[in-house]
């Protein structure tokens, strides 16, 4: 019979601070903040709102975009680190499948990045100075140009859907972590339930 201490030597530490979880912390954390903007966004348009609602939504959407640009950063400063830290070590094996794998990241990684911004371009060429992140005054990225205010529109909408595919696509290459990640989410739901 193996002793606590022989069955705690034998399994690897989990190393908390480790940038790869850093990295699937950051992960999880952008993946709800795009459900909020997608889910967002999809209703500023198509839900009847009044005029301050809609100010508000507009101004929560904005914010969150900017919050998600952040994230993106912070996280391709880790994905250097632990992209360092395992291929310095040992070269990637270039197969179809790792071949795949990193054009899609690579195409999450442009549309991350391209979709807010896009929206920047969409706030700024319709109004100077209207992007707030939190309140906080955004500069202009872009100047006020209403003619190119349907271009930068129809980039956001089209960018932001070709997007939301992509995702569907990295979920279903995914998909035992998706359940394994939704079980976790149902646990936390019954125990914050059973709690009351």
């Amino acid at each position: 019979m193996t002793s606590p201490n022989q069955t705690r030597a034998s399994k690897p530490p989990r190393r908390s601070n480790s940038a790869f979880l850093h990295l699937m912390s950051i992960h999880w954390w952008m993946a709800r903040l795009y459900v909020l903007l997608l889910a967002g966004g999809w209703g500023m348009v198509h839900v009847p709102l009044p005029q301050d609602g809609r100010d508000f939504a507009y101004d929560l959407h904005k914010s969150l975009g900017i919050l998600t640009l952040i994230f993106l950063a912070w996280r391709v400063v880790i994905l250097i680190q632990v992209w360092w830290r395992k291929y310095t070590k040992r070269p990637p094996q270039v197969t179809p499948a790792w071949l795949h794998k990193v054009m899609l990241h690579t195409l999450l990684y442009l549309f991350m990045g391209c979709v807010p911004i896009t929206g920047v371009w969409l706030s700024n060429a319709y109004k100077a100075h209207n992007v707030k992140f939190f309140g906080i005054a955004i500069p202009d990225l872009f100047p006020q140009n209403t003619d190119t205010v349907e271009i930068a529109r129809n980039l956001h909408f089209w960018l932001a859907y070709s997007f939301f595919a992509l995702t569907i696509l990295h979920l279903i290459a995914q998909w035992k972590v998706v359940r394994a990640h939704w079980r976790q989410v149902q646990k936390f739901i019954q125990i914050r339930l059973l709690s009351r």
